[in-house]
């Protein structure tokens, strides 16, 4: 039975992944440096990174540009008109 792996995205470890497939002398050419996270340590990381990006970002920013940030965003929310409902 054949052994299909997934292969690199990169196309320069693509390119050398078939060659060496080609020539027999297959190398797993992988560009994971360690173990994939679990689905709950991935969540948990970006829900972290995100909060912390978030602070930073509202210290920065001026009274008036939280204003124009939040009507902006009021605007594309509830600004649009529904054809269905006229």
């Amino acid at each position: 039975m054949v052994k299909y792996f997934k292969r690199p995205r990169d196309i320069n470890q693509r390119a050398a992944s078939t060659v060496a497939i080609a020539t027999g002398q297959f190398i797993e050419v992988s560009d994971k440096q360690s173990p994939e996270p679990t689905p709950e340590e991935r969540h948990t990381a970006a829900v972290m990174l995100g909060r912390k990006g978030g602070q930073s970002r509202a210290k920065k920013l001026t009274p008036k540009q939280k204003l124009e940030i939040a009507q902006k965003a009021a605007k594309a929310r509830w600004g649009k008109k529904d054809s269905t409902t006229q």
